[in-house]
């Protein structure tokens, strides 16, 4: 920690020497900057799989149907929708490095407000704390996904960024455990608290801490110099229009993708300590489900290491028509079956999940040249996904059962797959 602040104050009293002049940073300043931009990676991957924990807490302390409890990810993920737009006006007027800082202070502004929403015993204002949340989560990946791209030469970014996106799977991958321990633990039996407001008093102290650790981030990453790259300074001049763009086949199919994908995958977590509640699956209590859902977001961290290395010989659209059709398989081998297998089948497809986001986003904007700043917009709106599918998910599992209503992610997966399958044939085309 010291080297890094002292890596800080130098490079700060450079960049004052010399403001106009262009910076070029060491390897070592580079690489303590991937250090510090990764934890962000970490920290929202860590903040959006506790919403699997908040839909079943939720669900229980207010007695909502699953339509109902699925409005956490609706909310979480329209927040994306509505407002990458301003956060990318943020990051031009601010900058990258005090727009990650923002980021970092809105985030904990909404985990503040569980506090005062666990007190009124208020769905609302948890719905309206989440909706904060996530805003600073849409500005922290806006300015930090660019910034992590030009930290280094351009042929190793695609690296970089799988390297950032596994420790943002790890996120997901510890959440359900700390959310499990801290937040489910007052529904065991034996445990079982009647009162509204002291079963949904169980949020505060871990979203206390949560807040504690981002204004913590924030001073520090506010203390800390980034180094000034010259490839992301300065606004850079967008070229056509969204209409344009949104008439071009691939990337219009790939946001798509995108929107299927991201429904898929959040619905199947919001769901996940449910349906292993079920009497038909494995009637596990909230708890000890809860540390099943780390092996579903787990498997996700362990398939992007390892299609990390398959890409190196294996082509995208092949691989992502692979995976979806073993996610699709094995969603329907959920669906049709009972017992353990029916558990293990939806929890293998956190595996086959991992490769999708990266391999549909890349293939959308291949050859977009002068269009591509817009359709990378476009494809993160899409995943205003992740709020409506699971609503939609929770609809049908008020109306035909939630073990039954898994045949939903298996039609997204198709989607998928038949999208790999167009690219493959474009790409020989």
């Amino acid at each position: 920690m010291s080297k890094l602040m002292k890596s800080s104050s130098s490079t700060q009293q450079a960049a004052t020497a010399s403001c106009e002049e262009a910076v070029v940073p060491t390897a070592q300043a580079l690489g303590e900057a991937m250090v510090v931009v990764t934890s962000l990676f970490f920290v929202w991957g860590f903040l959006t799989c506790l919403n699997d924990i908040l839909v079943p807490h939720l669900k229980a302390v207010f007695n909502l149907n699953y339509a109902a409890a699925a409005l956490v990810q609706f909310v979480f993920f329209g927040a994306y929708f509505m407002m990458s737009l301003p956060a990318g006006k943020v990051v031009g007027r601010l900058g990258y490095q005090q727009s990650m800082v923002v980021g970092l202070l809105t985030a904990a502004a909404g985990t503040l407000l569980f506090y005062p929403a666990a007190g009124f015993a208020s769905y609302p204002i948890f719905l309206g704390a989440l909706f904060v949340l996530a805003s600073g989560i849409t500005l922290l990946q806006i300015a930090a996904n660019p910034f992590v791209s030009s930290l280094g030469k351009p042929e190793t970014a695609s690296s970089r960024l799988n390297l950032t996106q596994a420790f943002n799977s790890l996120g997901t991958t510890v959440a359900p455990s700390f959310g499990g321990w801290l937040i489910l633990a007052g529904t065991e039996a034996g445990a079982v608290i009647t009162d509204r407001v002291a079963r949904a008093a169980s949020v505060k102290v871990p979203y206390l801490i949560i807040t504690g650790i981002l204004l913590l981030m924030a001073w520090f990453l506010n203390k800390f110099q980034l180094p000034r790259l010259a490839a992301i300074e300065g606004d850079q001049k967008r070229h056509g229009s969204l209409v344009e763009v949104l008439c071009i086949p691939n990337l219009f199919l790939g946001c798509v993708g995108i929107f299927l994908y991201v429904g898929a995958e959040v619905a199947i977590g919001s769901y996940l300590i449910n349906f292993m509640g079920e009497s038909t699956v494995a009637s596990l209590s909230p708890r000890t489900a809860a540390t099943y859902v780390s092996y579903y977001w787990g498997g996700a961290m362990l398939g992007r290491f390892l299609g990390s290395l398959l890409l190196r010989k294996v082509d995208a659209a092949w691989l992502l028509r692979f995976n979806a059709l073993v996610a699709a398989s094995l969603c329907m081998l959920a669906y049709v079956s009972r017992g353990t297998i029916a558990m293990w089948a939806i929890l293998l497809v956190g595996l086959f999940n991992s490769i999708m986001f990266p391999n549909i986003f890349t293939l959308s904007i291949r050859g977009l040249g002068r269009l591509t700043s817009h359709g990378s917009s476009l494809l993160i709106m899409a995943i205003v996904g992740g709020a409506i599918i699971p609503v939609l998910m929770g609809r049908v599992a008020d109306v035909i059962g939630l073990h039954q209503s898994f045949f939903i992610p298996a039609i997204c997966y198709l989607y998928i797959a038949y999208y790999g399958f167009y690219s493959l044939k474009a790409k020989r085309a």
